[in-house]
């Protein structure tokens, strides 16, 4: 490892054409939540094989009256499904 590195040429990612288009109108944010909220996307996030920021994102946009993207296919039916006989077999 150098002592020095020369950054005088050095661009900020936003200004790397191809990094901004891996950002897809999205903003990087710092936000607090729950750590129950938190465990809970995580949680969910491996059981389905997603990224629990994903599901986050999802959730607000459906909160928002965005919902899904696309139209409902045979593996969303059922995991709403499954998400809601697992939901009705929990007591409580």
């Amino acid at each position: 490892m150098r002592d020095e590195y020369d950054l005088s040429g050095a661009k900020r990612a936003t200004q790397v054409e191809h990094l901004n288009r891996l950002r897809g109108g999205k903003a990087r944010i710092t936000l607090y939540l729950d750590n129950e909220v938190l465990d809970a996307f995580r949680s969910r996030a491996e059981k389905l094989g997603k990224g629990y920021q994903t599901l986050i994102n999802e959730a607000l946009l459906e909160s928002l009256g965005h919902g899904a993207r696309a139209p409902l296919d045979e593996t969303m039916l059922r995991r709403v499904l499954r998400e809601e006989l697992d939901r009705t077999a929990t007591p409580g």
